[in-house]
């Protein structure tokens, strides 16, 4: 790999990975902010800053911005997570400077129009009422708020109708001036890039940028998360029964975190995985079913999700907690040499598309304060056998509360404590919890 990095005298870091034999280049701004950082009053405020930001500054209307951009055949957008914000673009070589100025123009000189922002909470209502209409997305967001119950971290992104439509131009104004400073940014770029270029225009832009030291950070440190497990189970009259079900994880970057990543491969990560052959092609007791890692700074979730009949979900969650004792009895070494290659071939894969790069980059900045080679990530996973995941899937399933989330006709499933009843080691399980064992 090619990377550059460069860290101006205020803190914004400067990072460029030269991929020579494209004539495109992808490239962002992340900020070390996201919907975790709200303040209690605040929910949705940073996803409607990210919207806000493309609705016209000093010297562009939203219009503007649009046609500058498509007029050379690039694109624009804009993520909300819930621990970064991220602004990016995709365009041909020679536009890279046009990139750069548009995407610094909509974070340093947004106007915050009051028939701009009126519209696009307007645009986000709809939003959330589409996401209260998609169960298999929906199910998600319960989830997680009954992993980290009562936190800040645990909120949907979108915030609420109330929330989103009570922000007023000042208070994306506060929110900006107390996250968006310059050592919390990383401007990242892959692909047809020129290192030196790109940190000339950037800090002629930023290099003035300073942190509000009224409004610092510091001042308003983020809360610890604390991962409490639960129960949300809503009965709609749907055709299928949404189910997710998990446990604490890991940070990123913690000594089980790519370890955690290969054991949701060797679970549920495609066709060959125990889920998918056990639940899947031998019951047939749903169509699709996969195993998640997400990992945040300081916690994180493993989970897994499946949808199925309102007659199969009992035997579909049975199964499910089946197979987690099983991983934390046995896990072979085919198979983690099968989950290894599977996220050797998708890492080196994803990095020949310079948006996947630049993102990544940025991502690696952001949480571990360094770019990490190839060579040591692959290193990583060599490292990890099937002694190790045997261990992980252990302490995962059978060392703390789990979290379940269910959506539709779910009146059938045991609750979460008579269903994960197997996996407590102090519990006798019972007829329920244990199903029939084929």
């Amino acid at each position: 790999m090619s990377v550059e990095i460069t860290k101006l005298s205020n803190g914004l870091t400067i990072a460029t990975d030269s991929m020579p034999q494209l004539s495109s280049a992808a490239l962002g701004i992340w900020v070390k902010t996201g919907a975790r950082d709200e303040e209690q009053g605040e929910h949705g405020i940073a996803h409607l800053l990210e919207h806000m930001a493309f609705k016209g500054t000093h010297r562009r209307s939203a219009r503007q911005i649009a046609e500058e951009i498509e007029n050379v055949g690039g694109e624009l957008n804009a993520a909300t997570s819930v621990e970064s914000t991220s602004y990016y673009a995709r365009v041909l070589k020679d536009d890279v400077p046009l990139a750069i100025d548009l995407l610094s123009d909509i974070l340093v000189n947004s106007k915050f129009d009051e028939e701009e922002l009126e519209r696009e909470q307007h645009v986000i209502l709809q939003e959330i009422g589409a996401a209260e209409d998609t169960p298999d997305d929906i199910v998600f967001d319960h989830f997680q708020e009954t992993a980290f119950t009562g936190q800040i971290i645990g909120r949907p992104i979108l915030g609420t109708r109330e929330t989103v439509k009570g922000f007023t131009p000042a208070d994306l104004r506060r929110y900006l001036a107390r996250q968006y400073g310059p050592d919390k940014m990383i401007v990242s770029a892959a692909g047809a890039v020129d290192h030196e270029a790109i940190v000339k225009q950037v800090s002629a832009i930023f290099e003035g940028m300073t942190a509000n030291p009224i409004l610092t950070p510091a001042a308003t440190p983020r809360a610890g998360a604390s991962y409490t497990g639960g129960e949300f189970r809503r009965t709609r009259d749907l055709a299928d029964a949404q189910l997710v079900l998990g446990f604490e994880g890991r940070p990123y970057y913690a000594r089980d975190f790519y370890a955690s990543q290969v054991l949701s491969m060797v679970l549920g990560g495609g066709m060959s995985s125990r889920l998918f052959q056990e639940i899947r092609e031998r019951r047939g007791l749903c169509y699709a079913i996969y195993a998640f890692h997400w990992s945040f700074s300081d916690s994180g979730i493993f989970g897994i999700h499946a949808a199925t009949g309102e007659d199969e979900l009992a035997e579909l969650g049975t199964v499910i907690v089946e197979e987690l004792l099983k991983a934390s009895e046995e896990i072979t070494e085919p198979e983690v040499t099968r989950a290894r290659a599977q996220m050797r071939s998708s890492l080196l894969m994803s990095q020949e598309s310079p948006t996947v790069r630049a993102g990544q980059m940025a991502r690696q900045l952001l949480f571990a304060g360094r770019t990490i080679e190839n060579e040591e990530l692959l290193d990583r996973l060599s490292a990890i056998d099937a002694k190790r995941l045997i261990e992980l899937a252990d302490r995962t399933f059978r060392g703390s509360p789990a979290t379940m989330a269910t959506i539709g006709p779910v009146d059938k499933l045991p609750s979460v404590a008579a269903l994960t009843e197997p996996l407590d080691r102090s519990a006798k399980p019972t007829a329920i919890a244990a199903g029939a064992r084929h």
